[in-house]
């Protein structure tokens, strides 16, 4: 296991790299962290893209990360997410991922917790703050599978596009994205009050006929995450030149 220790903690910089759905707990930790945290973005709904569009646009906000800078390790808000990290290189600085198998981990506190949830109540729809307020499928450069094969259209789009009986086709064979879910579950982190997006997640479980349940959710991974407390299972660490591979048990994430 590669170990990173904290000389001094004050200087020792940081880079987060992660998921805009966790802006609010990200900034929060940030600027509370015994370290000097620096942190960046990127749009909800990379892990509907292909697999290698996700990579590539991963690898690239790793690569801009430049040593001359001064950090000690970049840490990622990712999960395994579609295998979107699956060959994802370190260059000159370490990287630091939790081994999780989507980013509902971080708000579950581990993976054990989130895998008997997820194990206990299928067809879970999750939401947190980021979940509610980043959910923008049109923004450009981010489509997924379907958008790129002209398939997300809703049912008077597609006859217009294909016809009648091939718009019918096309929603009896793909059939609605939802049609397995039968519940949300609002995961709450208490980063700020939340109430409205409870309400409205509530309502939406309403409005289709689903299940609700709020959840108190568990800072305690990403809290370790930005404490820089790494050296445990919880967590993969990848030294410079070195790649994440997949793993298919409960650790999720190997070095390549």
């Amino acid at each position: 296991m590669t170990r990173l220790t904290f000389r001094n903690p004050v200087q020792d910089r940081c880079k987060f790299i992660g998921c805009e759905i966790l802006y609010r707990e990200a900034c929060k930790l940030a600027s509370q962290s015994p370290l000097r945290i620096d942190v960046e973005f990127l749009r909800k709904g990379l892990h509907d893209l292909e697999r290698a569009d996700m990579q590539s646009r991963l690898q690239a906000a790793v690569d801009a990360v430049s040593a001359d800078e001064g950090y000690k390790a970049i840490l990622l808000g990712y999960g395994r997410c579609n295998d979107g990290l699956v060959g994802l290189t370190a260059r000159s600085i370490p990287l630091v991922i939790p081994r999780a198998h989507d980013c509902i981990t971080f708000f579950f506190g581990s993976r054990e917790t989130y895998q008997e949830y997820f194990d206990a109540h299928p067809g879970t729809y999750f939401h947190t703050t980021g979940w509610c307020e980043r959910n923008n499928p049109d923004v450009p450069g981010t489509q997924g599978v379907m958008a790129k094969l002209g398939l997300d259209a809703d049912y008077d789009q597609l006859v217009a596009k294909y016809g009648r009986e091939n718009a019918e086709f096309i929603l009896a064979t793909l059939g609605d994205g939802l049609k397995n879910y039968c519940r949300i579950c609002y995961v709450r982190m208490n980063a700020t009050d939340e109430q409205t997006f409870i309400d409205t997640s509530r309502k939406e479980a309403q409005d289709r006929g689903w299940e609700f349940e709020l959840r108190q959710g568990d800072w305690s991974l990403l809290e370790r995450l930005f404490a820089g407390q790494w050296n445990d299972d919880d967590f993969l660490t990848v030294p410079p030149g070195r790649r994440i591979a997949p793993c298919n048990n409960g650790r999720v994430l190997e070095l390549a």
